[in-house]
């Protein structure tokens, strides 16, 4: 059936600005994997997870032994009641204003929180965990600036850890001192090769000051110590994609696909890299199971659309354009492959409406900072048609 653009539409579409459906391993799903991985803050322990190892200094205490029991089940209230206590009978004892000040932090009693840790500092300047609970207590709120020195406190208390440092990078981030972020990482990675937390956060600040090669470095050395993380796999993938490395992304998408077998943009990105080195049936199956799971992802069908082509499969092919330009009017690669697939049917006036519509869509330029537009980094289109038929990819 043809498939027919009304005029009207022709007319619209000079008025809209271009945006681009997102490319099959784009930067920016680099960018949204990195930022679903736990941030530097949860590969740290919390002020509350410190303090099971803290209290144990008062192990003499039967408060102590409830206090903990009433963090084994949860029972945040009775602990900050037996905490608020544990301090006001130990006045003189460091670890037992830090212990309050953490419990406090927990149940988000911020002011609290933050008096108990500046006592313990008090009574014990060199103690670290009191700082660590105020840079946390900053993070809770938002305020990364104001965490900093207490971070780079308890850097200098604990420089041979990688925690300080990792936080310090996420703060130094977050305020855009980007390079000083990277260096933090890189230093974080040099003091604790094994942390995994410490590479996904050099991989977050090389991203962020435009280092690709870098950035797929520390994912790799990241997704060796996070081996069964479907994310991790899935981001280094795209890493591979994003350097036009296709091969190689596909044993780690294959992990990723099995971690998370209904994450649909793995599957479709799987499926990708499988038609684009020649597997065509096992990307089709993959690709098949991206648009089942959502099939409101255009990409998903032009890469549909150019595999029934290679396959001479026209008509399939056509169907699976038309879905993509359904979805994404402004997709311009799709209403071109649209436009030869038409032609090699037969369907020459719908295929100089296609050729129209392409030919009235300007890609965005690069400016993936901005919400909501994207764009096209690659040729990622391997499939040339000519009057004889689909072409070779």
């Amino acid at each position: 059936m043809k498939f027919f653009v009304p005029p009207a539409v022709v007319s619209l579409l000079l008025l809209l600005p271009a945006v681009p459906p997102p490319a099959f391993g784009e930067d920016a799903t680099v960018d949204q994997l990195l930022k679903k991985l736990p941030p530097p803050e949860k590969f740290v322990q919390s002020p509350t997870d410190r303090i099971v190892l803290d209290a144990r200094t008062l192990d003499n205490d039967r408060a102590v032994k409830q206090l903990l029991e009433a963090l084994r089940f949860r029972n945040f209230g009775r602990a900050l009641d037996l905490a608020r206590d544990l301090a006001k009978r130990y006045p003189n004892n460091p670890v037992a204003h830090s212990v309050h000040g953490a419990i406090a932090y927990g149940m988000r009693q911020f002011a609290e929180a933050a008096a108990a840790c500046q006592r313990a500092i008090a009574l014990r300047p060199s103690y670290s965990d009191p700082h660590v609970g105020l840079g946390f207590i900053e993070l809770a709120q938002n305020r990364p600036a104001a965490a900093i020195p207490h971070f780079q406190k308890y850097a200098e208390l604990e420089p041979n850890k990688p925690g300080p440092w990792m936080l310090l990078s996420a703060c130094h981030e977050r305020v855009g001192q980007k390079q000083k972020a990277v260096e933090e990482a890189r230093h974080a990675t040099a003091v604790s090769p094994a942390s995994a937390g410490a590479w996904v956060q050099l991989a977050r600040t090389e991203k962020a000051v435009g280092h690709t090669s870098e950035t797929l470095r520390a994912i790799l050395r990241a997704a060796d110590l996070l081996p069964d993380s479907a994310d991790m796999m899935a981001t280094v993938g795209y890493g591979y994609i994003n350097l036009n490395r296709i091969p190689e992304a596909i044993p780690p998408l294959q992990r990723a696909a099995h971690f998370a077998p209904n994450d649909f943009l793995v599957q479709a990105q799987l499926g990708f890299c499988l038609q684009a080195t020649g597997q065509t049936e096992a990307g089709m199956v993959h690709l098949r199971k991206g648009a089942k799971l959502n099939p409101n992802y255009a990409p998903v069908w032009e890469h549909l659309g150019l595999v029934y082509a290679k396959q001479g499969k026209h008509r399939d092919a056509i169907n699976a354009f038309e879905r993509a330009v359904k979805i994404m009017p402004l997709y311009k690669q799709a209403w071109k492959h649209l436009a030869v697939e038409y032609r090699l049917v037969g369907q020459s006036g719908a295929a100089e409406e296609a050729a129209t519509m392409a030919a009235h869509i300007t890609n965005a330029p690069s400016n993936a900072g901005k919400k909501n537009v994207q764009r096209l980094p690659h040729d990622f289109y391997p499939i040339r048609a000519s009057a004889g038929g689909a072409g070779r990819g």
